[in-house]
């Protein structure tokens, strides 16, 4: 082999690391002497200052703005892209610095697969592939703000953030992660002070770890090392997470639920698959005579699939023209002349999985090159590669450490893997190391898979080349090459499965998941056992045991119960820096008239996806198993007021294993009463308030103190028949934040949560939540059920009489029933000041459901009866009872109330404005809350 004609190696722009924004993922802004289609022809522009570009001037026939500096194009005349549909000022071609599509994958050092979610309408939004606008639903990767639209998925660059370790690299410096284009409204440059979005085009560009914004030509200025901005302290750092995650998707490894894989368009109801060649974006039609639609396939793969990309020509084109084309719409940027267009014959369509034609021939027979009349050429062609007896091959390094970005070097038909390694080791400058410790990888760089194959010695690289061009064109063009070392890694991957039996040992839960799903004890093992939630954590040290066992956990049911298993990596908090106080983030999705999926996608956004859970995936015991290590850390609760017990009783049960044992929690109220929200000045609801500015509001967020409450209820037998049947129900504990309620309150509840699980796709909205209860309350208005003669209440071992009442509610919080003052602001000489964390509970009682409204009304408060910290109510016959608004009935017996052991602490949004950037919290203070000086 010999060295190719170019250089042998090529540097990093600025020496030995990447340009700024190009850190594991984010292609080089400005990278200039790439590959573009070889043959240049007049009114093309050309130069470095275009990386991958092949522009030519265009008329402009509708108002056009330029993709640089979002100005307007004055003038009939502008600048297009023909592959990726940049458009340019003449005056801006020199500064362009935004690579084409057709080369960004080979500009990124770090291949990251995306994660795209549910088609969504995505309005004044831009595909990041074809610079289009998102005019129909299209996707949106759920962790780096990507925007495509279905049928470019292919085609869109594997340059997602890189959020963990993953066993290959050392830890690095952070980087900046550009993002081009759809900035907010508003949005400024960090250099220039000027305006940086726009609403017309895809311009400007965006750190999606800092949130800096700039002009794509101005972000060079800045900076590579990235600071993660004012949420620096709320951030876990990437260099600090690990994750092998070798068999499991992005999807997995980030716990977001899987949506169907996009294709390209196959068949008649396939999705237009066009790539236009001027600045709209419409299906390819043939409006005269003159031009014509042909389906383009890029290899056996595709025919096999039968998924095309349409094109438009003239009917009196070129073969070469046509060729171009048909490249151009796969995003290949190589030299036409090395491919060629086999006709391919329509009924055999479903059938060639091969590659070969049949009776087709190439275009040059099809088309003839006379310039006389042309018979009509075939409507489906395949774009095949043409045999090379040599060809250049970039080879990359790796994870070495080399100042290089790659290497090239030529390969001819005798050339191994083995002999590329020997050869590139001393362009690496590692010719006195031993050669054995070395291998060739093959990395496809697919948007939504990244998949490595290590090379056999003896493969021989130019059939191998051959053998993917056959298959996919462009899976050619998303192939690479690097040179790792062949170190072993030793696998390990960590499953939570939940939804198991409450309440069994180790050996018997180990046995449990054995007979089950036939777990190999020589590479899996329970580490931890969280046997009050039913859940384990297992070691599992081979891969495919660890993907067999994923896969088999969501369709294994035990005792009537589904598991669930979640892939969690590993949070390094040795190497957290010393001022790291990360925030975990749960999320309810059905709470907040299902605002709660927008919030995931924001928070997974602005923050590592790693610290970000959702509450239907397992609930919270995953998010505190991996936080179980940080020394410190806060909670952020989105959700109701009982999402936010739930978080609370999991953080009780699972105190005891944590290195941070007092978390202190705060609340994005989505629920409908949102009492707690209100009382911690967290707000009524969630009114889509800036993510961003809610998560400054809760690093700045005062700690408080907040007492939790146990209650016991313990069904016994009554001596009455007509409840025999409940009477065998066992004593179960319940914890308590808010309110408890017996009797109407309660009742009301309960109807409401009846008529939720009936239809819930109507409870959407907290103003139809209340119109629900307002209704259920109507239909209560003549009930009487004389509560007082039901039970019995013991305060502080004292029998109490209870007045004339139809409901009695203990109260932690002074807000209940949606805000309402339930104990009233009126001094009492019998009763202390209530507070939160006093360690007492108020006893209130109401005659019906117009005494309620009254009290919601702030017409009149309730019936002071009591204050204590430990109460025995018995109940003479089953009623119902609602806790922090989770309603059921009760069977006759004992309730009794306590307190919870140490108390909670909780975020109180602070009143003051907002501290300047640069002057973060200490997270110290969170072990010292301030006394609860507020009323209650």
């Amino acid at each position: 082999m010999a060295a190719a004609p170019e250089p042998a190696a090529r540097a990093w722009p600025g020496g030995g690391s990447p340009r700024p924004g190009s850190p594991a993922g984010s292609p080089v802004l400005g990278a200039g002497d790439r590959s573009r289609l070889g043959l240049e022809r007049a009114g093309r522009a050309t130069g470095p200052a275009a990386p991958g570009h092949s522009f030519r001037k265009v008329t402009l026939t509708k108002p056009t703005f330029c993709h640089l500096c979002s100005d307007f194009i004055w003038g009939l005349a502008g600048f297009l892209c023909d592959v990726c549909n940049f458009m340019s000022h003449e005056k801006c071609l020199k500064q362009v610095k935004t690579p084409c599509a057709s080369v960004a994958p080979s500009l990124v050092r770090v291949p990251i697969a995306h994660c795209f979610g549910p088609r969504g309408l995505y309005k004044r939004k831009f595909c990041g592939v074809c610079r289009k606008g998102l005019e129909a639903p299209a996707l949106r990767c759920e962790v780096c703000e990507l925007h495509v639209h279905p049928d470019c998925v292919p085609f869109a660059c594997s340059d997602c953030r890189q959020c963990h370790q993953d066993g290959h690299q050392d830890p690095d410096t952070q980087l900046h992660h550009w993002r081009e284009g759809n900035l907010p409204s508003g949005a400024r440059c960090e250099v220039c002070k000027k305006s940086c979005s726009s609403s017309d085009v895809l311009a400007g560009v965006r750190c999606e770890w800092c949130g800096v914004q700039a002009h794509s030509g101005c972000c060079a200025v800045l900076g590579p090392e990235c600071s993660f901005g004012r949420l620096r302290p709320m951030v876990l750092p990437p260099a600090c997470v690990r994750l092998l995650s070798r068999n499991f998707s992005k999807m997995h490894c980030f716990r977001i639920p899987e949506t169907a894989a996009v294709e390209l368009g196959s068949g008649e109801d396939s999705m237009d698959g066009s790539v236009a060649t001027g600045p709209s974006r419409e299906t390819p039609t043939a409006p005269d005579s003159s031009k014509q639609t042909l389906k383009i396939f890029d290899g056996s793969d595709s025919v096999r699939r039968n998924q095309f990309r349409l094109i438009t020509v003239p009917r009196l084109a070129r073969s070469q023209e046509v060729l171009e084309v048909a490249l151009r719409a796969y995003y290949v940027s190589e030299d036409p002349r090395d491919f060629e267009l086999q006709a391919l014959p329509l009924p055999s369509l479903a059938s060639d999985a091969s590659g070969k034609t049949g009776s087709g021939g190439t275009a040059e027979e099809e088309g003839g090159r006379g310039s006389g009349p042309r018979e009509p050429r075939p409507e489906a062609w395949v774009i095949r590669a043409l045999p090379r007896a040599q060809e250049v091959l970039k080879i990359y390094p790796g994870w070495l450490k080399v100042g290089v970005a790659y290497v090239s070097i030529r390969v001819t038909p005798q050339s191994t893997a083995r002999a590329v390694v020997l050869e590139v080791l001393p362009l690496f400058g590692r010719q006195t190391e031993d050669p054995d410790g070395f291998q060739l990888v093959e990395v496809l760089m697919g948007s939504r898979q990244v998949q490595r194959m290590v090379l056999a010695d003896e493969e021989l690289l130019l059939d191998r080349l051959q053998d993917i061009r056959q298959t996919s064109v462009r899976q050619a063009s998303q192939t690479r090459f690097y040179v790792a070392e062949s170190r072993a890694t030793a696998p390990h991957v960590s499953l939570l499965v939940s939804g198991l039996p409450l309440g069994l040992s180790p050996e018997e839960y180990s046995s449990l998941l054995h007979e089950a799903m036939a777990t190999k004890a020589a590479v899996v093992s329970v580490s931890h056992v969280y046997a009050s939630q039913g859940a384990v954590v297992l070691d599992v040290s081979c891969f495919a045991e660890a993907e067999r066992l994923y896969m088999l956990a969501r369709d294994t049911v035990l005792q009537g119960q589904p598991l669930t298993a979640l892939v969690l990596p590993d949070v390094l908090h040795t190497k957290l820096p010393p001022d790291c106080c990360p925030v975990l983030v749960f999320v309810n999705p059905k709470s907040g008239g299902l605002k709660g999926r927008d919030l995931l996608y924001s928070f997974r956004k602005l923050l590592n996806p790693h610290q970000v859970f959702e509450l239907t995936s397992g609930g919270p015991l995953p998010g505190f198993h991996l936080f179980s290590q940080v020394p410190c850390f806060r909670v952020l609760v989105c959700g109701g007021d009982g999402t936010v017990g739930w978080v609370l009783a999991t953080l009780e049960e699972t105190r005891h294993r944590l290195a941070c044992p007092e978390p202190s929690v705060a609340i994005l109220p989505l629920g409908t009463g949102n009492d707690l929200g209100r009382v911690l000045r967290w707000g009524a609801g969630y009114s889509g308030e800036d993510p961003f500015s809610v998560l400054v509001s809760v690093d700045e967020a005062d700690a408080v103190l907040m007492d939790r409450w146990t209650i016991l209820l313990d069904a016994h037998e009554t001596g009455s028949t007509e409840d025999k049947a409940l009477d065998l129900e066992p004593p179960k504990i319940v914890q308590m934040s808010n309110y408890c309620g017996i009797g109407i309150d309660a009742e009301l509840s309960l109807d409401f949560h009846q008529a939720r699980e009936e239809e819930p796709g109507k409870f959407t909205s907290r103003f139809h939540n209340k119109g629900v209860y307002v209704r259920v309350g109507l239909q209560k208005l003549s009930h009487s059920r004389g509560l007082h003669k039901e039970i019995r209440l013991q305060v502080e071992q004292q029998e109490v009489e209870l007045p004339s009442i139809e409901g009695l509610i203990f109260i932690n919080i002074p807000s209940w029933g949606s805000g309402a003052d339930l104990w009233g602001s009126d001094s009492d000489p019998r009763f202390e000041k209530p507070r939160m964390d006093d360690g007492l509970l108020e006893v209130v009682g109401v005659t019906g459901v117009v005494h309620m409204g009254q009290v919601q009304g702030g017409l009149r408060s309730g019936i002071r009866i009591a204050q204590g910290s430990y109460f025995r109510v018995t109940l003479l016959k089953a009623t119902p009872v609602q806790v922090d608004g989770e309603p059921w009935v009760q069977a006759p017996g004992h309730m009794i109330i306590s307190a919870a052991g140490p108390k909670v602490h909780m975020l109180r949004k602070a009143k003051q404005k907002p501290r300047k950037a640069g002057a973060p919290r200490d997270p110290r203070v969170d072990a010292f809350p301030a006394p609860e000086g507020d009323s209650k």
